[in-house]
């Protein structure tokens, strides 16, 4: 592992040491600058393994809404099992729409994606969300309030069905 990826591990262990609570969850953002998509980060997350294990976080916050984020078996074998030294599982925050397009995804879509992360992770620790958020970047935001409410609307309908299959 490189040593800055080993000392970001490192140091967000020592910024979260002894806090007790609240769900601590790690987001890592892949681009939201453009909505393009070929100008975003391309790859899976496998650089990174070494210093997510490591990381006493509950919740990895991953983008999987594009083919851009490779395959979910690379975190689903790695981080499915609980945080280092103790019983509490982890959890994915599973990108399953993209903020940066203007068509929202289905549920059905959304179900189908979810479905992928179902076979590393239990539907508990499981939580929907979107590639990054709908935010402003250079006094650009990156979807409009109407396509942004469809997705979102998408997403609660998803997590209906799922619920109700899984529960």
């Amino acid at each position: 592992m490189g040593v800055e990826l080993d000392y970001a591990a490192e140091l967000i262990n020592r910024i979260i040491e002894g806090i007790k609570g609240p769900r601590i969850g790690i987001h890592i953002c892949r681009g939201n600058w453009s909505t393009r998509e070929d100008v975003l980060l391309t790859g899976d997350y496998t650089p990174l393994l070494p210093a997510l294990t490591k990381m006493k976080v509950q919740q990895f916050v991953l983008e999987y809404a594009t083919p851009r984020a490779g395959d979910i078996k690379v975190v689903g074998e790695a981080l499915s099992g609980n945080i280092p030294g103790t019983d509490i599982p982890r959890e994915l925050g599973l990108g399953v729409v993209n903020p940066r397009t203007s068509e929202a995804e289905t549920p059905e879509e959304i179900v189908n994606k979810t479905r992928l992360a179902l076979a590393y992770f239990r539907p508990d620790q499981i939580f929907l969300n979107t590639d990054c958020g709908f935010g402003c970047f250079a006094n650009r935001c990156v979807n409009v309030e109407e396509v942004a409410t469809k997705k979102i609307k998408s997403i609660v309908q998803a997590a209906k069905m799922l619920r109700k299959e899984y529960s």
